[in-house]
């Protein structure tokens, strides 16, 4: 059986997803075959040049159109396009891969997750970083209880790209089409890691204290004399939370952190151990366990850790781009499967109500709980 495979969007997260479609087949021989075949866009010249670069038989300028035509369907596109082209592929019966946050709304968020939920096909929230074999090592970890009790969850996700107040305007500044800035951009990821690593129930947050930051209040119009646009999402942002657990945690994101690229840090402390982890170096976890006097580096590359068989010998470290393939590789294996898939659109929900109440903490200068 070959999936045909629609994606709608061809830039950044298009380019991730095609290059993983085309090493499936190379690395992971039990993967489901498929076949590149629409991808959609607006505009007509440049989704023609992404087409043929990227190995897609034909191109639509309309979702409509191509929704029910295909196996699975990728939304990769801005998050206020999220919800109307992923509700429609999953009434058409087309299982459905979307980019976080899930939507730029709690709102949104709980229409999608009811659309997937009544649709019973395969539907997930690409949190691709789930499938980085140090912290899928991490969460095997903790659920053998090597850490113990878990008392503090620390997850920052820090980039500089917006440091200079002249870096143009983009749909990723504009709340309308965003929902949010750092929160919802860098945030969702560290909100899902923490209930992924945590586990099911540990890793609900019960409430917060939350605020929100904008740095630069309007910029520049890329290709244009003088023109600027308003800024109306937030730079940064950072959270106290309480887990479920009773674990204390602080979550932190920001695109003003001068120096850091794609800093996506996650510390753990529990009562038998404790780890550390930065996407940075994405080989290597840092642990300490019992009685070792401080943290030892554990290069995550042998045969028998996650994922790591598929590619290189020991110490031969992968990168950025091969989460996506192992995303990939579990979302088609459901699909081919008539499987369920996660993260899925309820795992995308959960973090966004941890999103939601960030925003309405900073609103009302207050802890809240998570609804």
């Amino acid at each position: 059986m070959t999936l045909d495979i629609g994606i709608l969007g061809y830039r950044f997260m298009g380019k991730a997803h095609s290059n993983a479609l085309d090493r499936l087949p190379m690395f992971f021989e039990d993967a489901p075959q498929t076949n590149r075949d629409v991808l959609v866009g607006r505009d007509e010249a440049a989704l023609a040049d992404a087409a043929d670069t990227l190995g897609f038989d034909r191109t639509a300028t309309d979702w409509r159109e191509v929704v029910d035509e295909v196996d699975a369907f990728y939304n990769l596109g801005p998050n206020h396009v999220h919800a109307e082209p992923s509700i429609a592929a999953l009434e058409a019966g087309t299982p459905v891969l979307c980019e976080k946050p899930l939507a730029p709304t709690l709102a949104g968020a709980e229409e999608m997750a009811d659309a997937a939920s009544e649709a019973g096909v395969t539907a997930g929230t690409a949190f691709n970083y789930r499938f980085v074999p140090a912290l899928q090592y991490a969460r095997n970890l903790i659920d053998d209880g090597e850490l113990g009790e878990i008392h503090h969850f620390r997850g920052r996700y820090l980039q500089d790209w917006l440091v200079d107040p002249e870096a143009p305007w983009s749909w990723r500044n504009d709340a309308e089409m965003a929902g949010s800035g750092a929160l919802g951009d860098l945030g969702a990821h560290t909100v899902d890691l923490a209930h992924f690593l945590l586990g099911d129930t540990a890793g609900d947050i019960e409430r917060l204290s939350g605020h929100l930051r904008t740095f630069v209040d309007e910029r520049p119009v890329e290709a244009s004399e003088g023109e600027t646009r308003p800024v109306t999402v937030d730079d940064a942002y950072s959270a106290q939370v309480e887990f479920e657990s009773g674990a204390m945690g602080t979550l932190e994101g920001s695109r003003f952190s001068n120096g850091h690229k794609n800093d996506h840090t996650i510390e753990i402390e529990g009562s038998e151990g404790s780890l550390r982890f930065s996407l940075e170096r994405l080989n290597e976890l840092e642990l300490k366990r019992g009685d070792n006097r401080g943290f030892e580096t554990i290069l995550v590359t042998d045969a028998d850790d996650p994922y790591v068989e598929h590619w290189w010998p020991p110490g031969h470290v992968i990168g950025w781009e091969h989460t996506f393939v192992h995303e990939n590789y579990e979302f088609l294996t459901a699909v081919r499967d008539g499987t369920d898939y996660e993260p899925s659109f309820e795992d995308g929900l959960r973090a966004q109500r941890v999103l939601d109440a960030i925003e309405r903490s900073d609103e009302l200068g207050e802890w809240v709980s998570v609804e």
